[in-house]
């Protein structure tokens, strides 16, 4: 896993400024794994902040065409991989494809919405990370119709080493703009966050599935 150095800290500080990532030590989010979380991450709302969506495509193309520079078209995975993916691919001026989470169960049961082009080297686009399960169906999928999976590109990645062993074995390397260590490190520097409130944080990404506040 490579977290883009250039983006990293200015990634983390706009998705807190825009309330993209939301932190709560004392009310905890509910995932829908389950999990509680003292940690919420909705990327979708940077597509609502020009300058910040902005920065969020000119980051992921660059980090596309320095670690990836192959790559022949984007799949964005579905539903929050789209309009990000679909921007970046414009960027690149390269194709653009989808990936669902299911296939339609009417019309042409389509997973993969666009043209397949068997062996064309692809990027997949995320724009979150948490146990790499999800993307790396969409990636599996990508690979059974005949595309060639050269990587994937992230917005933001909590690191979890789950997710990181997943990535390594299905052989997806993956770059993200930014992460979660980045993220509290800037919350700590500008305040938003106490000492104590760190080491909670800390306690829930070392043991995310048992956490409690």
């Amino acid at each position: 896993m490579v977290i883009y150095a250039e983006t990293a800290q200015p990634i983390a500080r706009e998705l807190l400024r825009i309330e993209a990532i939301k932190l709560n030590i004392l009310k905890p989010f509910t995932w829908s794994s389950g999990w509680k979380s003292p940690i919420y991450c909705d990327n979708r709302l940077a597509l609502s902040y020009p300058h910040v969506r902005t920065m969020v495509k000119e980051g992921l193309v660059n980090a596309i065409r320095h670690n990836f520079p192959a790559v022949q078209a984007i799949a964005g995975v579905a539903t929050a991989g789209i309009p990000q993916g679909a921007l970046v691919a414009d960027a690149l001026d390269i194709p653009f494809v989808y990936v669902r989470p299911k296939p339609k169960d009417h019309g042409m049961e389509n997973l993969i919405e666009g043209k397949i082009t068997k062996n064309q080297k692809v990027v997949v686009l995320e724009d979150l990370v948490s146990t790499g399960g999800s993307s790396l169906k969409a990636t599996e999928a990508l690979r059974d119709a005949g595309f060639d999976v050269i990587g994937m590109a992230a917005v933001f990645t909590y690191g979890f080493d789950v997710a990181e062993a997943q990535f390594k074995k299905a052989n997806v390397p993956l770059v993200c703009l930014s992460d979660y260590q980045h993220l509290v490190d800037y919350a700590l520097s500008t305040n938003t966050i106490t000492d104590e409130q760190l080491t909670q944080l800390k306690a829930w990404r070392y043991d995310p599935a048992s956490w409690a506040v």
